[in-house]
Parts: C-alpha cells; structure tokens; sequence
C-alpha cells in the first residue's frame, strides 16, 4: 500500500497501526512458536507460545481501554485526517490513490458524505476551481450515479454556471454520524466476537499450560529411580 503523506498521519492512528503491525507478526511467530513445541513436545517452546498470548491479550484490553478512554481525542484526530484527504482529493493523483480509493468505500458504504457533512467537500480545490458545479460521486444519491463509486460527477443545470453543495444530489449524513451509528448497531456483534477471540486465546493459554505439566510428568516418570 501507498503510505499517506506526512500532513495525513496522526501519532495516535500510527501508533495504532504499528501496534497492529506487531500484534499480527507476534501472532504469526506465537502459530509457529505453538504448532512446533506441540508436535515436538518441547517446553520452552510452549512456554513461549504461552507468553506471546498472554502478551496479546493483554495489548487487546489495553487497546480497548485507550480506544474507550481517548474516543474523543482519537475523533478530533481522525477528522483532521479526513479533513486533508477530502482537501487534496484528486481523482489524477496516482500517489494517493489507495487512500482516496478507501474513503470513496466508506462513503459509498455507509450512505455518507464527508467528514461531519457534505460541506467539507467545499474546501476541496478542484471542485471550488470547478465553482462547485462538480461534486463527489462516491457521495451521490443519484440512481444515474450508481455505476461511480469515484471521482467527481458533474451536476445538472448549475445556476449561473455556480453552485454550493446544498444543490448537489448527496447524502446529507456525515461519515462521522453514520460510523457511530454503524458501530452502535453492531455493538453486539463486535463484543461477540472480541469476546469469542479472547476466550479461543484463553483455551490456548490453558492447553499449553496443560501440555507443559504433562510433558513435565513424562519427563519425571523417565529418570531412572535410584
């Protein structure tokens, strides 16, 4: 993937996906670790593979914490984020494509448009070159629109040859708005889930444990009795 440039990166989201980062790596090596010292019945490999869950489960709650306790300093960036992305939006700009490509799905997907609305899209400098008579089409609710999921769209009959973007034919929800909403609605599912991975983690943790005492007791029953 392309890396954003350095006015679209905040120290929370990159500490964040360093922290994801790592966590899948460990979780590769923990697979590896947990699969060798198994079928070899080695104990330090196990203990190890113990150690590595524990250490991930621990960054999980620990991510939860900070998500739930900086919810609001963690928004204030992301809009910040968003806020340049729909800023220097180019259809043209092949440097950012990825990342451009990935807020048209958001929008598309969630019915939104923008950050905190379709306003935002106004301090975008193509479109305001354009006096506003184009607008995003990964925002339109348009049914002639719904083959483009990118770029801008021209609009119909612009007054005077101008426009603001209470004229274009888009969502009015901001994507602010409707990821909230999206996250309340399958709150249940995302706590399902977080709940089935860290009870699977705990089973791991348990039936290494397990394996590490009978192989300990294997070992004991070997050594030659005096």
């Amino acid at each position: 993937a392309l890396l954003a440039p350095t006015e679209m990166s905040s120290p929370s989201l990159k500490t964040g996906a360093y922290i994801l980062i790592g966590v899948g790596a460990l979780t590769m090596l923990m697979g590896f670790l947990g699969c060798l010292g198994a079928v070899n019945e080695i104990r330090c490999l196990l203990g190890l593979y113990f150690t590595c869950l524990m250490v991930i489960l621990i960054t999980q709650v620990a991510a939860g914490l900070v998500i739930y306790f900086q919810k609001e300093t963690l928004k204030e960036e992301l809009s910040h984020v968003v806020g340049n992305l729909i800023k220097n939006y180019d259809p043209l700009n092949v440097d950012e494509r990825n990342l451009q490509v990935a807020w048209d799905y958001v929008q598309t997907q969630i019915a939104c448009c923008g950050w905190a609305g379709a306003k935002d899209w106004e301090n975008n400098e193509i479109l305001i070159n354009q006096s506003m008579t184009a607008y995003p089409c990964s925002c339109s609710n348009s049914s002639k629109d719904l083959h483009v999921d990118s770029g801008f769209c021209n609009l119909d009959d612009p007054v005077n040859g101008t426009a603001t973007y209470a004229d274009w034919p888009v969502h009015e929800q901001g994507c602010m708005d409707g990821v909230e909403k999206w996250l309340k609605d399958n709150l249940g599912v995302i706590l399902g889930v977080c709940t089935g991975v860290a009870v699977i983690e705990l089973l791991g943790m348990i039936l290494s444990i397990s394996l590490c005492k009978n192989i300990h007791s294997e070992d004991y029953t070997k050594v030659p009795k005096s």
